[in-house]
């Protein structure tokens, strides 16, 4: 509960030190195409609640799950999103695409 209470009364600064930078390989690429998701990198300490909320605050956009990854590079998220072309608006939107 209270991850979730934190993450109601998150800030766009608070937001931006969750989700570090979007990430995108051409396997990412495909997600974005065919699963609408796109993957992020995020903070090694985020929790998937904290991910949703930062996504919903810093691109305006609904995301619906939220898978997590570590790896090499740090930790990454893979958020699927509500809008049926969540995922293609938004890479667009951030110049990915």
């Amino acid at each position: 509960m209270s991850n979730e209470k934190s993450a109601a009364s998150m800030t766009a600064e608070q937001a931006t030190t969750i989700v570090l930078a979007p990430y995108v390989t051409e396997k990412t690429f495909n997600q974005i195409e065919k699963e609408n998701k796109l993957s992020f990198k995020v903070s090694e300490h985020a929790t998937k609640h904290q991910i949703i909320e930062a996504v919903r605050i810093l691109y305006e956009a609904e995301a619906t799950e939220v898978n997590t990854a570590r790896t090499i590079q740090g930790k990454k998220a893979f958020v699927t999103f509500k809008a049926p072309e969540g995922a293609r608006d938004l890479a667009t939107k951030l110049g990915l695409v």
